[in-house]
């Protein structure tokens, strides 16, 4: 029994070994790190952080990354839900390759969108904007939420709509109070998957901003310069970075086991 529970204990060391190596960087300046070897700080320094949450050149790109992080994420579940219903209460001619050819968007390198994001948004004065990066992710995270939700849906007999309609209820009220709370773990899975897809993405976050809407990926290539990289300031953005999507996790961790054990993730 203690060598089964010794190998789960191993593996959750050797994944947050990374974590840690990167926590510790950032509070060793640039020239201890490149030194040589060490487990723990040598002159422990706070002036990696220090600089992040007074230079608004960092601290702003964190809120631009979260600003549209967010807006992408509401589009995208407010999207997904009378569209994954449609696929999962009706049939109708093509309904099937429509589906599929949802998920096809998840299969092309984002590389691809980038020079037509960039004329339309251009064109339209849509460049260098939170919504810009939120509707360009679009593209990618809806067909995920269609997906996920749709399983969710097709979970809950039909024989709830109709009950819901011999009782009076309209469509709209039936949907948020009934059908919404019943698959409430799908959109918490959905949720966490666009939000997470939306932050960690880059190419195109970084290509359709200049300055007004940089994220916080882009900023940190900032920290070359002729001497080398910042290292200590690299690693405390990156640990900055991973604290979002640690909150989205606490709050979202029962709604992903059930996701995991119920829904297509």
């Amino acid at each position: 029994m203690r060598k089964r529970n010794l190998i789960p204990i191993v593996y959750i060391l050797f994944l947050m070994l990374p974590i840690y190596w990167l926590v510790a960087m950032s509070f060793k300046t640039t020239n201890e790190i490149l030194s040589g070897f060490s487990l723990f700080p040598q002159t422990f320094t706070w002036d990696n952080y220090v600089t992040i949450f007074t230079d608004p050149s960092w601290y702003l790109t964190y809120v631009n990354s979260i600003l549209y992080v967010s807006i992408n994420t509401v589009i995208s579940i407010c999207v997904a839900l009378p569209a994954a219903y449609a696929f999962s209460r009706y049939r109708f001619l093509g309904d099937k390759t429509l589906f599929f050819w949802l998920l096809t968007n998840r299969m092309a390198p984002a590389a691809v969108f980038v020079l037509p994001f960039f004329q339309l948004y251009s064109a339209v004065g849509l460049f260098d904007t939170h919504i810009a990066v939120a509707l360009a992710h679009c593209l990618f995270n809806i067909p995920l939420a269609v997906w996920i939700l749709e399983g969710f849906m097709s979970g809950v007999p039909k024989e709830l709509d109709e009950t819901a309609y011999v009782d009076g209820y309209s469509f709209p009220r039936f949907f948020t109070t009934i059908f919404l709370p019943s698959i409430k773990a799908g959109v918490g899975v959905a949720a966490f998957f666009c939000f997470m897809f939306s932050w960690v993405e880059l190419l195109l976050a970084k290509n359709l901003t200049a300055v007004e809407a940089k994220p916080i990926a882009a900023a940190m290539t900032k920290t070359a310069s002729s001497a080398g990289y910042e290292l200590g300031l690299l690693a405390a953005a990156g640990t900055l970075t991973i604290i979002p999507g640690a909150i989205v996790v606490y709050f979202v961790r029962n709604y992903i086991a059930k996701g995991f054990a119920l829904g297509r993730v």
